[in-house]
């Protein structure tokens, strides 16, 4: 790799994970939908699509931690980057995975990622609250999880395939 292809992937991840922090900062200040705790769109899962797409599987991975990491530090608290890195890594490892088989396009890639961020963080919450009654809720998260995920991807599959070259660095 020639200096000039390293110094755009540093630039690349940096332009990708600003955009995944400002989208996470716009999204914390969005009120609760239905006033019902827990769901939002997911716009920096959009990020996350178009990384895995066009960087591939550690790149995506790797972006979404430090937005995590970063978002937390500065809007957050301890709690938030624990239920956020829960539910965050556990996404994108499956996105990976369900990428990697072929079988599935960036919409359902990202609709099956929304719903297992939502798993992740109801597992959080079960051991935080010490009681596995909260799991009913997952029920309601799936519903939105699938909706924003279906949503993410679709615009997600929209920038891979319309606006970036096939080959970014």
């Amino acid at each position: 790799m020639n200096i000039n292809t390293k110094t755009n992937k540093i630039a690349l991840y940096g332009v990708l994970t600003t955009l995944a922090i400002i989208l996470g900062y716009v999204e914390m200040q969005l009120p609760a939908f239905f006033a019902v705790p827990g769901i939002k769109p997911g716009l920096t899962n959009i990020v996350v699509v178009v990384a895995l797409y066009s960087l591939g599987d550690k790149s995506s991975l790797f972006i979404n931690f430090v937005r995590i990491a970063i978002v937390s530090m500065l809007f957050g608290t301890l709690m938030a980057f624990i239920f956020s890195a829960v539910g965050g890594i556990l996404s994108t490892t499956i996105m990976i995975l369900l990428k990697k088989t072929g079988k599935f396009s960036p919409i359902g890639v990202s609709a099956v990622g929304g719903v297992s961020h939502n798993i992740g963080q109801i597992i959080v919450a079960m051991f935080v609250t010490g009681t596995a009654n909260i799991a009913w809720y997952l029920a309601i998260l799936w519903i939105t999880g699938t909706v924003s995920g279906v949503i993410v991807g679709f615009i997600g599959g929209i920038i891979c395939s319309k606006r970036l070259p096939h080959r970014l660095v």
